[in-house]
């Protein structure tokens, strides 16, 4: 059991009653290395019987009451020195009457800063008693130290070598839930579980064989509360025989909880300068990789003034300087002074314009070590501090020569695709003047050639009667029948032409009442046929030529009619689906006589058909010009036939609004998406 025990030695008197230890109930004793008294309390010199000693005789106080006693205090001090471990040992002392004193010392050596020993500082108190007394039968010293002890916080016991508890205060029992005087004359054993005796023992056997133990350990009190403890075995030495154990144990449970939350605290900080220097090393290798594989870019890093502070690799590769030629140079220099009138302005506006703005994009030539220059997009920016206090400025450049050679190159072919279209433009005005006076030919010149043969055929017929031969009753009707087709062949031609000039005024159409006029047209140009339409009742509004627009429906629903004559219960049906990009899709659908897809390659052809005239009638003009019209309303038009199958057309227009979205039939996804 190690005590402090280090008392000053400031006063060498047994007086002082202003020191503490000269009130201590128990003895205190500092020896020197020739067993001389340096100090002793009031109440070790009572005990002696040497109340009046001076400072002179304080030094032969301490008197062994036999050689043997002497030889053991010799030895009890030597091995103070030796181990600088604490002893302990039972010594007789000689009283001042001449009687003997059995104390136990319990010492430690004190050293100086230099390691040499100054003196012992002991514990005295009186010798057990080995005789089995009743614990009513205590001696008053006895009393004295229980009373002590069973203050002290710590848990101290004492087992003899055979391991029987000989002393135990009162935190030691209760750690059992024993009295101390239920704990003398029990076993260590009996007190202990097989689990921690099984523990423990070792180091039992170690301090019975001198070796003092100090270690940790976790116990389980008798409540079932689980604590930690700091434990010191320490070994009974008297004289050269060890004689039992001094057992002290420290509830070290709220400092190891605490360390534990230090500790726990340490590693989750640790953990966190660890990932926080993990992702600021990753931060700083992707920089680096960035800058030093840039290739048409440079970064690099100037002052106020303009000077380079940090010269990239990027920099050097792109400029062909190295750092040790640029630091500390101004950045102006890298600029070609001769820019020919562009936009590029001097280095010292640049600095200014750029910490004013917080950054600013210059465009020019730059310089090469090698003097070649190439043409760059710079982008300065002012480097601040969170505090708004300016660090410097970075400035990034782009190697910009292959896009300023593509640049004016593009100016080039621009310039020549101008003249190329102001002649093209002249040569379609020119154009178009002939193709008015062609129309004006058709209109007029054209058509009275046409309009004599009509007449003269009509005269013919009538000057020949009805009892000319047949014959030539037959070739006067197909005359009449060519010259009125090629009248309408013009009217259609002209139309073509005139659709290909005409503005269109664009307008919000509602298609609903624009087909259902046209329908009516058709219905009384078809009284005798028995035709269904259907029409859907949510027709969008369109943006286009109202007149237009009609015109193209006609055209698809007149043919729809017509190929439809020969159906005994003819179907029509009108609807519009939304286009998915963008516009609707309409559609007239009819179940006529249909034609062979495979053969309608000029489907939109003037004057091509894809059924015979003597099979319906016609001219080829109709579809050709509702193309036109639907083209010239930004859409495309397209068919789905099978030859007794009927036929759809197909057609976008822009819109007004935004409608539902509608389903599509494969082929119409498939045509739009070609």
């Amino acid at each position: 059991m190690e005590l402090d025990l280090s008392f000053t030695d400031a006063c060498p008197t047994a007086s002082g009653g202003h020191d503490p230890f000269d009130q201590a109930p128990c003895g205190l004793l500092a020896l020197d290395a020739q067993l001389h008294c340096v100090r002793a309390n009031s109440t070790l010199l009572h005990w002696l019987g040497h109340e009046q000693a001076g400072a002179e005789a304080l030094a032969h106080v301490i008197e062994p009451a036999d050689h043997g006693s002497l030889d053991q205090l010799r030895s009890h001090l030597d091995m103070l020195r030796q181990t600088r471990e604490p002893q302990a040992l039972d010594l007789s002392l000689r009283k001042a009457d001449g009687s003997v004193l059995h104390v136990r010392l319990q010492s430690r050596a004190v050293f100086d800063a230099h390691g040499h020993f100054l003196h012992s500082t002991s514990l005295v108190l009186p010798a057990p008693d080995t005789t089995p007394v009743s614990p009513d039968a205590a001696t008053p010293a006895e009393m004295l130290l229980r009373s002590i002890t069973d203050r002290i916080p710590a848990r101290l016991a004492y087992y003899d070598k055979d391991l029987v508890c000989r002393f135990a205060n009162a935190a030691h029992a209760g750690r059992y839930g024993k009295s101390p005087q239920q704990m003398v004359g029990s076993h260590l054993s009996e007190v202990v579980r097989p689990d921690v005796l099984h523990e423990i023992l070792p180091r039992v056997a170690a301090a019975l064989s001198g070796q003092a133990q100090h270690f940790e350990a976790e116990r389980v009190d008798a409540a079932g509360q689980r604590h930690y403890y700091e434990i010191h075995y320490l070994p009974d030495h008297q004289g050269q025989e060890i004689k039992g154990i001094f057992i002290e144990l420290h509830d070290i449970s709220e400092r190891r909880h605490t360390e534990e939350l230090v500790l726990n605290a340490n590693r989750d900080l640790e953990d966190r300068v660890r990932e926080r220097t993990s992702e600021l090393f990753e931060s700083e290798q992707r920089y680096r990789l960035m800058v030093g594989a840039l290739q048409d870019y440079c970064i690099y890093f100037i002052d106020e003034q303009g000077r380079v502070t940090e010269w990239t690799e990027s920099a050097q590769r792109l400029h062909g300087h190295s750092a040790a030629q640029m630091t500390g140079q101004a950045f102006g220099a890298l600029m070609c002074t001769e820019n020919a009138g562009e936009d590029e302005i001097d280095a010292a506006q640049t600095l200014r314009l750029a910490t004013a703005h917080g950054q600013w994009e210059t465009r020019g030539w730059r310089l090469r070590e090698d003097g070649t220059r190439f043409w760059a997009h710079s982008v300065v920016t002012a480097l601040r501090s969170q505090q708004g206090e300016l660090r410097g400025l970075s400035c990034i450049t782009r190697d910009m020569t292959a896009a300023k050679n593509l640049e004016d190159v593009m100016n080039d072919l621009n310039r020549e695709l101008e003249k190329r279209v102001a002649e093209r433009t002249r040569q379609l005005v020119a154009a178009n003047k002939d193709l008015d006076v062609f129309s004006h030919m058709v209109s007029h010149d054209l058509r009275a050639p046409l309009r004599h043969i009509a007449s003269f055929t009509a005269l013919l017929h009538e000057q020949l009667g009805e009892a000319e031969d047949p014959m030539v009753q037959q070739c006067l009707q197909s005359i009449t029948k060519s010259s009125k087709r090629m009248g309408q062949m013009i009217e259609g031609l002209l139309e073509y032409a005139r659709l290909g000039r005409v503005a269109i005024e664009s307008q919000p159409v509602p298609l609903g009442p624009l087909l259902h006029g046209v329908i009516a047209h058709l219905r009384q140009e078809n009284t005798q046929r028995n035709i269904e339409w259907v029409v859907d009742p949510d027709l969008p509004m369109v943006r286009g030529d109202a007149m237009l627009l009609a015109q193209a429906w006609g055209n698809l629903l007149d043919n729809a009619v017509k190929y439809t004559r020969k159906h005994p219960k003819a179907r029509i049906e009108l609807g519009c689906k939304v286009n998915p990009v963008g516009g609707h899709m309409f559609f007239v659908s009819d179940n006529g006589a249909g034609f062979d897809m495979e053969k309608a390659h000029n489907l939109f052809v003037m004057f091509q058909r894809q059924h015979h005239s003597m099979d319906f009638e016609g001219n080829g003009t109709g579809l050709a010009l509702s193309q036109r019209i639907v083209e010239r309303h930004g859409g495309r038009i397209w068919c789905e036939s099978a030859p007794g199958r009927g036929c759809t057309f197909y057609f976008t227009l822009p819109f007004e609004g935004v409608d539902p979205t509608l389903d599509f039939t494969p082929s119409a996804m498939a045509a739009l998406s070609a």
